[in-house]
Formats: C-alpha cells, structure tokens, sequence
C-alpha cells in the first residue's frame, strides 16, 4: 500500500524535484534543512519543514539520527535519500526498515555490495561483467600500491574505493607524481567519505563514460531503460550528459544493457540505479566502473526519451507495487541533453564562486530542475550546483540547438557561473560531431577555456558604465531621481565623468554627454563610440552602440554591475573616479608575494613556517571550498615572512594567507 507521506533527506534542486512528483501522486511532503538552508526553495515547496542542524552537512545532512527523529516526529511513511549525502549508506536502509518507514531505494544488501569499488569489481568480475585490469587488494600502503601501479603500466588511475564524484581520483602519467597521486587521492577520500581505500586501475585511452539506467522492484522484475553518455567532464564529475549515446554500435548497446542486468540481477536490485562504463571511444570495448545506488543527477534525460517518471517509479517500488511494464514496453523516442549550471568560474580551471542569486530566470522552452529562486545564497558548505536545463528533440542536432538557445536566454547574474561554458562546448564541432571523450574539454581548450565572467569583452568597462550612468537614483524629488548627467545634458552643459573598474583601476572609460541618457566613449587610442542606455524595468537594461541594440537583463548589486545576455557575461565594479579611495588602487593587488585565498574556504593545511626558504612551484597552503581541495603554490623562489592565517580558518576570497620576500638571486 502507498504510503501517504515522504520525507525528502536532501537539499536543493533534487529536493525540488522529488517534492514535485510527490506532490502530483498526493503525497504529504516533509524536508528537512540545515541552519544555512532554513529560507532555501526546497523548504518554502514543502508541506512540513523540520531543522536537523547546522551548516556543515556533517551536522545536519550527514546526521543518520536526526534524518530518523525528524521522520519519527512528523510521522513520514517513507524517507527519499536524494543523491549525495546518505543517499548510498546501507545503514539509512537499515534504519528505516527498524523504525517501520519505507525507504526509496534499493535494499541494504545491494547498497552495501556496490558501496565501496573494491568489493563492487570482484562481484561484477564473478558475475561475468568486463573490468578494467587493476589491484584492489588488502595492502594499501603507499609502496604498495605504487609497486602495483608500476606492475599494471602507466598511465594509471588512482580512484577511491567509496563515494564517487570524481573525488579522490588521480589520473597518473608518468613515475614522478605517482606517490604524491596516491597520498592526495587517500587523503581527499578520508575527507569526503571517512574511509581512504583506494584501488589502481589502467587507464582506458580514449575513453567514453557510459552508463546505464536500471529500475527494479521487489518482486524480482528488473528492466533496463537504455544508456546515457556522460563523457564531458572536469575534475572527473559530470557536466554535460546526454541520452542515448552518441555513435554506438548496435551490439556495443546489447552488451551494456546485457552486462547491467547481470550485474543488477546478482545483487537482487529493486529500485532505480545506474551501472556505470568507461569504453574506449575507437574499439569500443566497455569495462565495469562502478554502480550508483541511487537515483543519478542525469536521470532527467532517460526521463525526456523515455516518458517515465524515475522518482515515481522509484516510489512505487518502495510501497511494493509490481513494475507495471514489460522490458518491451519501454521506448526510445528521441534525444534528450541535459547541462549542469554550476556556480564556478569556468575561466579560472572552474574555481567554485560563492554568492547571492540575483537573477534567475530559466527560458520557458527548456526543463529546468532547480533549487534555487532570486535572493538564494549559494555558499561553500554544499555543491557548486545551481541547476539543470534539459532540451528534447526529435534528434541529437534538434535537441543540441534547443539547449544552445536555452543557454543565452537563461538569465542568471550574481556570482560566476558555467553557462557561457556550457553553451561553448554544445557549440563546438566535436560535441556537435559527437566525438565524446573524457578528455573533450582538455582537446578542445588546451589552455583552458578564457571566456570567463571576470574577463569580459574589451567593451565590457563600457557597458558597465553606461548601465550605472543611466541608472535611476532613488531620491525624495522626481528631478532627483533622473539618471545620472541629465539635468547638465538638458541645460546643454556637456558633462564628461571617467568611470574605473574597482578590481583593475588602470582601466578607464570616458563617457562625454550627448543628451538624455546618451553618451560619447573616447577610448585611449582616442576613438570615439556613441552610444546610449536605457533601464526599462528594475532587472532590464537596453543598451545601444553605434546605433545597434541590446537587451540585458541586468542588476547593480554591492557597488558591482552585473549584464547577462545572449552571449555576453559582464560582472563588473564600475565606479566613478571620484569614488575610488587612494588605498583601493596602490598596494593592494595580487603579487608573487602574496599568497591569497582565490575563493571563501577552510584552510586544510599550511606546509610552511615563518622564515622557510620555498622554491617555485612548492605547495604554500591546502584550502577546502564546496569539498574540493586546492593546492596553493609559491609563484616563485622566496622565503616566508609572514603566516597570516592558521589551520581550519574559514576565510573569505582574497584573505592573505602567506606573505613571501624574495632572497638573494631570487
């Protein structure tokens, strides 16, 4: 019997999403939230909200316990894991079946065998599913495993035994950094997932990252619901996803879908999951990965090609219900793609941002799983995940062109975010051909992808300027509240004022007043450009040059003017001169001396001490942000003069955290 009401032990846009299914099949819905997330949107969706604790998801996400108590007190039937979190912890399964509460997922035997990578290959080689020649065995020293690395041939990959996510993973080339990979692998793993077993893998050369969806229930019917290709990746976690893949050959997809059965029916699977391949995009020979246990993030685009519900399905499995089709009965109609809108700097090695959603607004021809509304904040505790925008199409190309468009009309301004990203790597000639590797953004980008939100067009200053001069002003008279320069504009005194981006004050605009709202540029080379601007409304700008115009949706917020259109990403801190204080343009500048932190973190570890000698390329300092770690390093030869921050501070972007003096011959 269906249950009648479901607590969601999750955050975000998959929170959201699973309220939205509930809610159709007349489910009461119940959340929970951290300290951090008590006015999130998943919170506000919910028929019952119930605070579990403080920002860190170790005390609150993360906390078996209190996802139980809040159950027991609000009386929840059945609790969704989500993904991420405890989503794969038999021990959430095991809890809610002592407690008498349904748990939406598979049992506790089959999340066990797949939860840690070591034990998932040897069931999955006993089941007769291919692997990748490797070592997992009990000796995980670090000679050990180096020993085995050398044993199996570079190139190799170091990957953690539990969690997923792309963290502790190492790809490694060459003798020179296989050590220093090991421990970095085993020391990220211990961080995110409490247990730093890891395991050596060859490396598959050109690979292909496919998957295949599985869905069960508890009377021994499981089915596969085709593949999906999820090759466009950094850092090893997922960006870009698609279904089906790409390119495969008839009999490659009948050993994919034979090889996830196989593997699924020898665990006793009952609910949706993913069984995971990396092939080789030439051969195409697959090899086992590993199995998610769970509902996966890219589960949207079996979703679109399919007709089905994946989390409904899952529901109905955890109530008892039988799979009301047949193997026959599930088809494939069309494509579908799906683009993960994260909240990083893609320009930067896609360095994770903090900050407030000022605008938000998805385009209506697109699905878009969200968990974010105007005003959120996005900090450092979670994910950089912003949000999903999904296009289908009778064909890849239509579903491919419907996205790109989705992506330049999707307004989203506040903090760094991956959508010019995005919309550059659906663009290009490899994706459009389908030539899919896990590699697809170091081919395309070699150098990294510069188009970044920090680094706009040469005319960005400009804009930015123009968006602030022609803004209202709120004021206690209408002639007060005119934009700037129109009452020296209407009594035909020409009026002139240098603008200066705050963050690089050697760059300059001049805008000269033409009338009302409309402006002369003299850039330093002495041209001249006309140009004029118009706010019409709040969050919308339009902006002319040279007598061709554009929309912007547009916000000045924290003395930053932000554009966001077609193409065009423009985060800016324009200021008037005369409001650029002396102390904000000398001295205060990155430098080779200065080592500071790049975005809001923790500070994991220093490795160096007042008075050091540190050579070019030395490891100053460890950060944490949105559990990913960075290595700061020294830009040159030097010695420590300062230590200006310790071990586990939480510190802001650009907090000094070590001050270096060249030495002698440096």
């Amino acid at each position: 019997m269906m249950f009648d009401s479901l607590l969601i032990a999750n955050r975000g846009e998959i929170a959201c999403r699973i309220i939205r299914t509930a809610r159709r099949m007349g489910l009461t819905t119940i959340t929970v939230h951290s300290d951090a997330d008590r006015d999130a949107l998943h919170v506000r969706m919910a028929d019952r909200a119930v605070a579990i604790g403080g920002a860190a998801a170790s005390d609150s996400y993360l906390r078996l316990d209190r996802i139980i108590a809040a159950a027991r007190a609000t009386g929840a039937g059945a609790i969704h894991p989500g993904y991420g979190f405890l989503s794969e912890r038999p021990e959430l399964a095991r809890a809610c079946e002592d407690n008498g509460i349904a748990f939406v997922g598979p049992n506790a035997r089959a999340i066990a065998a797949m939860g840690a990578k070591i034990e998932a290959k040897r069931l999955a080689e006993e089941a007769g599913v291919p692997c990748i020649p490797g070592y997992s065995g009990e000796d995980q020293s670090t000679d050990n495993l180096a020993r085995a690395a050398r044993e199996i041939g570079l190139p190799v990959m170091v990957k953690a035994s539990a969690g997923g996510g792309g963290k502790g993973m190492r790809a490694v080339h060459d003798e020179a950094g296989l050590e220093a990979a090991i421990d970095a692998a085993r020391t990220e793993a211990e961080r995110a997932f409490g247990d730093g077993r890891l395991l050596i893998e060859k490396l598959v050369r050109n690979p292909r990252h496919v998957e295949v969806q599985l869905i069960g229930d508890k009377h021994g019917t499981l089915l596969h619901l085709f593949e999906r290709d999820c090759s466009v990746q950094r850092n090893h976690q997922k960006l870009i996803e698609e279904a089906p893949a790409p390119g495969l050959f008839p009999e490659t997809r009948e050993r994919l879908f034979e090889a996830a059965l196989r593997l699924g029916r020898a665990i006793g699977y009952d609910s949706a999951g993913t069984v995971e391949f990396v092939m080789d995009a030439v051969t195409q020979e697959v090899h086992f990965l590993e199995m998610n246990t769970r509902l996966q993030v890219e589960h949207t685009v079996t979703e679109e090609i399919t007709g089905l519900d994946l989390v409904e399905l899952q529901l109905r499995a955890a109530a008892g219900e039988k799979l009301a089709l047949t193997q026959d009965e599930v088809t494939c109609n069309g494509h579908a793609i799906q683009a993960r809108l994260t909240a990083e700097d893609a320009s930067a090695g896609f360095r994770p941002d903090t900050g407030k959603v000022l605008l938000w607004s998805p385009p209506a021809e697109l699905r878009c799983d969200a968990g974010v509304k105007p005003g959120a904040e996005i900090g450092a505790a979670y994910d950089s995940m912003i949000a999903k925008l999904i296009a289908h199409g009778p064909d890849r190309d239509a579903a491919r062109r419907k996205l790109l468009s989705g992506l330049d009309r999707l307004e989203v301004a506040g903090l760094a975010t991956t959508r010019l990203f995005l919309r550059d790597a659906l663009a290009s000639s490899d994706f459009a051909q389908g030539k899919l590797t896990t590699d697809f953004i170091a081919r395309i980008w070699p150098e990294g992808w510069k188009d970044g939100w920090q680094a706009p067009k040469a005319d960005g200053l400009t804009l930015a300027a123009a968006a602030l001069a022609s803004k209202p002003r709120a004021a206690a008279t209408p002639w007060q509240a005119l934009s700037g320069f129109r009452l020296l504009a209407q009594a035909g005194c020409p009026a002139r004022a240098t603008y200066v981006d705050a963050a690089a004050p050697e760059s300059r605009v001049v805008l000269e007043t033409r009338g009302a709202g409309c402006w002369q540029t003299i850039d330093k080379d002495g041209e001249m450009q006309e140009i004029a601007a118009q706010w019409t409304g709040p969050e919308r700008l339009r902006i002319a040059r040279d007598g061709v115009a554009e929309s912007f949706a547009a916000a000045h917020h924290d003395g930053r003017i932000w554009l966001c259109g077609p193409g065009t990403e423009i985060a800016c801190a324009v200021l008037p001169l005369g409001d650029l204080g002396q102390d904000r343009s000398a001295g205060d500048s990155a430098s080779p001396e200065r080592i500071a932190a790049p975005m809001p973190g923790l500070v994991v570890e220093i490795r160096v001490e007042a008075g050091d000698r540190i050579a070019k390329g030395d490891t100053l300092v460890v950060m944490e942000s949105m559990k990913l770690l960075m290595e700061l390093k020294a830009a040159a030869d030097g010695r420590v003069a300062e230590i200006a921050a310790s071990e586990r501070d939480t510190v802001e972007a650009g907090r000094l955290l070590v001050r270096l003096e060249p030495v002698d011959g440096a």
